[in-house]
């Protein structure tokens, strides 16, 4: 099961129950219901064994595919490495799917157990008829009193399961897990993951924020994707304890940090933003928390505002700050990151991650001199297997090993990684191609603002016209013109045309859900331009 001495995140979680089997794992807090739980090392390993026992006994083998549709809770990652331990492939769901996504991604993996909690029992039942073409076992998560007649509870599902391990092998080149992209701009793509990425991720993480034993994760974002969980097993690589928060409200997220000790914690930003403000507007008081041992705050999934970053270190100087950059397709963050000790580049991606290494190309593959723009291209033990029965999207996204991004970057004179922004995303006006993420940024740093999405609105005249819609922070209002006075620092080429004072929506990892913007102002939700 080992090659070249290298442990697959199963063996490693069941070192994690020799080493510190008494010591606690994993806790969730759910400060709406007022509960928390928390099981030991020996408990997670144990329940993670039993679900693959259980499986087996379901006649789940190796190859087979489990879908896996929970919302976070204490028994999402038992279950997610219960599945790994059969040598069946796990398939987490984003949790915002609809029924038709749902059916799409079950048949695409010929699913053969579905496991489920109870906020997606209207939306499974709409589909079962559908479902029970390959699904012959469904498995529930949830109060008894919930449960469909044609699921089995979970915890009777593992009573009669031995603890014990099982003889199952997998190889680190084997498949591991199915994960779906959001399908935010289309239909989800499958991205087929081996236990080789997913044990490089653990190493990465680690890498980057030198975890110890000693430290403690926060875990808010959601567990199917890969940022949250990836984030979090540089934490389990060293047996450290990671904490699930169901909730992101500013005092939730402090009285975690202060009750459990909290020394890592990853933020969307989003809920940087609504801390800053908490503490603006007095809502909070840092005094009435135990915040000293919280050492690094960690931020991702979009391009970070300096301005943001900015503000957080007034407020809180002791913290060390790092940033990640990946896909799904690689296994997540990971593949370049900022550095703990490079807060001086903020607003920068950063530099290639362990074992990565990155390059800028034009439409030709061919790398572009520093300081010009062209499509970051990515290489290393994390970069997917295939995108799951789609031959065409494989190998238009992967070339000789390189992972074709779709995100337009530059690299400066000091070899760091600029973000610029999305291909897909880019406005093109009177000719000029205009990344949203610069004007983002910029618009970030007014003190009224707090979020912001930029888009191309379709223009007879110039093709595209750039269009930012701006949430006010609360108790603050603003004038168009306001905004139009503070974008007179931009190039008169970059300023936006048209500001509309409205909502901006995000997905629940924190991307700006540009396609939803677009939908609600032009009626299309893919731009309109051809990037040149």
């Amino acid at each position: 099961m080992k090659k070249e001495d290298v442990l697959l995140i199963t063996e490693i979680l069941a070192r994690n129950a020799r080493m510190y089997g008494d010591e606690v794992a994993l806790v969730e807090r759910d400060p709406a219901q007022k509960s928390r739980k928390e099981i030991t090392w020996e408990q997670f390993d144990a329940e993670a064994n039993r679900v693959a026992n259980a499986l087996i006994a379901k006649g789940i083998k190796k190859g087979d595919k489990v879908v896996h549709l929970m919302m976070n809770c204490i028994e999402w990652l038992p279950a997610y490495f219960g599945v790994l331990r059969t040598g069946a492939w796990v398939v987490p769901l984003n949790f915002r799917f609809s029924a038709d996504d749902i059916k799409y991604c079950s048949e695409i993996a010929e699913a053969k157990t579905f496991i489920f909690g109870e906020e997606f029992i209207d939306r499974v039942n709409s589909i079962k008829k559908d479902l029970d073409e390959t699904v012959a076992d469904y498995i529930f998560v949830g109060p008894e009193d919930l449960r469909p007649e044609y699921a089995e509870q979970y915890t009777e599902f593992l009573a009669a399961a031995s603890k014990e391990p099982l003889p199952v092998e997998s190889e680190l080149n084997d498949s591991a897990a199915l994960y779906f992209t959001s399908g935010t701009t289309g239909t989800p793509k499958a991205v087929l993951l081996t236990h080789r990425n997913l044990e490089h991720a653990c190493y990465v993480e680690n890498r980057h924020h030198n975890q110890t034993h000693g430290d403690n994760f926060l875990c808010i974002p959601p567990l199917y994707h890969t940022g949250a969980k990836m984030h979090w097993f540089g934490n389990f690589i060293v047996g450290a304890r990671g904490v699930i928060l169901k909730g992101i409200a500013p005092q939730m997220i402090l009285e975690a940090v202060s009750e459990e000790n909290i020394t890592i914690v990853w933020l969307l930003v989003p809920w940087a933003h609504d801390i800053l403000i908490a503490l603006e507007n007095k809502d909070i008081n840092l005094d009435d928390y135990k915040l000293d041992q919280w050492r690094l705050v960690h931020m991702g999934a979009q391009p970070i505002p300096p301005s943001l970053i900015n503000n957080w270190k007034k407020i809180f100087p002791h913290h060390d700050y790092d940033t990640n950059y990946g896909l799904t397709e690689c296994t997540g963050p990971g593949c370049v990151h900022l550095g703990l000790e490079n807060t001086h580049k903020v607003g920068a991606i950063g530099v290639p991650g362990f074992d990565w290494e990155f390059k800028v190309v034009d439409f030709d593959l061919n790398q572009v001199p520093r300081g010009e723009p062209g499509e970051l291209l990515v290489r290393g033990p994390g970069v997917m297997k295939e995108y799951y029965k789609n031959p065409e999207a494989t190998a238009a996204t992967l070339k000789d090993g390189w992972l074709l991004t779709g995100d337009i970057a530059r690299v400066d004179e000091d070899g760091f990684i600029w973000l610029v922004d999305r291909a897909k995303d880019v406005i093109i006006t009177g000719g000029e191609n205009i990344f949203p993420v610069e004007i983002e940024s910029h618009i970030m740093g007014h003190p009224k603002v707090q979020d912001v999405g930029v888009i191309g609105l379709p223009d007879e005249r110039l093709g595209e016209i750039v269009t930012a819609i701006i949430k006010e922070k609360p108790g603050h209002s603003m004038t168009e013109k306001e905004i139009a006075d503070y974008c007179e620092e931009l190039p008169r080429y970059k300023r936006p045309r048209k500001i509309i004072l409205g909502e901006v929506p995000r997905s629940p990892t924190g991307k700006i859900e540009k396609p939803k913007l677009r939908k609600q102002y032009t009626g299309i939700s893919e731009r309109i331009g051809k990037l040149e």
